[in-house]
């Protein structure tokens, strides 16, 4: 049971809305790529000890609202954190785009992201610091939320409690994750395994942002930046027809979601701590020495302790 001021910050988006059990939760076949780590940069502070922590139980809750409000109150502050480092790494982009001449070192940082990215263009060239660009960028949470609740059963499946991973996503590893049990035969690919759920939001917003087949996502972003839209997860969903086999039916699943559970509320809440982008309000945010600052209608001071 969650204290009942954290319970009632999180409660918000909800009360609009009748109760209701979990959406269709998709077959195993969700496409993924099993990798989610940061090019090193020394701007990017130390990842926070609480992002190590793993899935808590979520099964022992018998009421769906408080389910979902523990589900929701775990996992937002975890997306805070990593579009918050993909914030300072994208502003470091910018800051090396806007150079002559690169060092060793940009060059290193340059590469890493770029094969990270799958961006083949010209090192250094305008091409690739376009490509780049348009790739690393944030999810915003709305998408993030409704797709882990729609993949992993509100955090009570296999693939979650076993391997912290919340979208299904896939390796091709053998020992990497869990054989899925419907796996065909001669199939080799198993679902990954994550250190903690953090890295399963990590590799997943990766995902997104470097497959060919969420090019129509990524393309949604671009127009909503260049036209100073805020990012919807409601928007950017249109783009997931690939995720699952269920094509447009997903799609239709996943924004429901949204709407349902109201998500667009954590999309405007993320705005609002974003309105001060300044480096130190940014490396606060991603290294927030707890996860409750981190949560709607608190405090964004994250360098405060929780």
């Amino acid at each position: 049971m969650l204290p009942p001021m954290r319970t009632l910050m999180l409660i918000v988006p909800l009360i609009a809305f009748a109760l209701g059990g979990a959406l269709y939760v998709p077959s195993e076949r969700s496409a993924g790529d099993y990798s989610g780590s940061e090019a090193a940069l020394s701007s990017l502070p130390k990842l926070p000890a609480w992002a190590r922590e793993d899935l808590p139980d979520f099964s022992g809750y018998q009421d769906a609202t408080e389910k979902k409000v523990a589900f929701f109150s775990f996992l937002y502050p975890r997306i805070v954190l990593a579009n918050s480092r993909i914030l300072i790494e994208r502003d470091y982009l910018d800051s090396l785009a806007s150079k002559t001449t690169l060092s060793k070192q940009e060059h290193a940082w340059l590469a890493a992201q770029s094969k990270r990215l799958r961006v083949e263009d010209e090192p250094g060239s305008p091409a690739q610091f376009a490509l780049l660009k348009k790739r690393l960028d944030i999810i915003p949470p709305s998408l993030i939320l409704a797709q882990a609740a729609n993949e992993s059963a509100w955090g009570t499946s296999r693939f979650a409690i076993r391997g912290n991973n919340l979208f299904g996503q896939w390796c091709f590893s053998k020992g990497c994750g869990l054989v899925p049990k419907s796996r065909v035969e001669g199939a080799s690919h198993e679902v990954a395994s994550f250190a903690s759920p953090y890295h399963s939001v990590r590799a997943y917003i990766q995902n997104l942002n470097r497959h060919t087949s969420y090019q129509g996502l990524r393309d949604t972003r671009f127009e909503d930046r260049k036209a100073s839209d805020p990012l919807s997860g409601l928007a950017l969903a249109r783009g997931l027809a690939s995720y699952s086999e269920r094509g447009q039916e997903y799609v239709n699943d996943i924004r429901s979601m949204i709407r349902y559970n109201n998500l667009g509320y954590y999309d405007t809440q993320f705005r609002t701590i974003l309105s001060d982008r300044s480096p130190s309000h940014l490396k606060s945010l991603a290294s927030a020495k707890a996860e409750q600052v981190l949560l709607p209608a608190q405090k964004t001071d994250a360098s405060a302790e929780g």
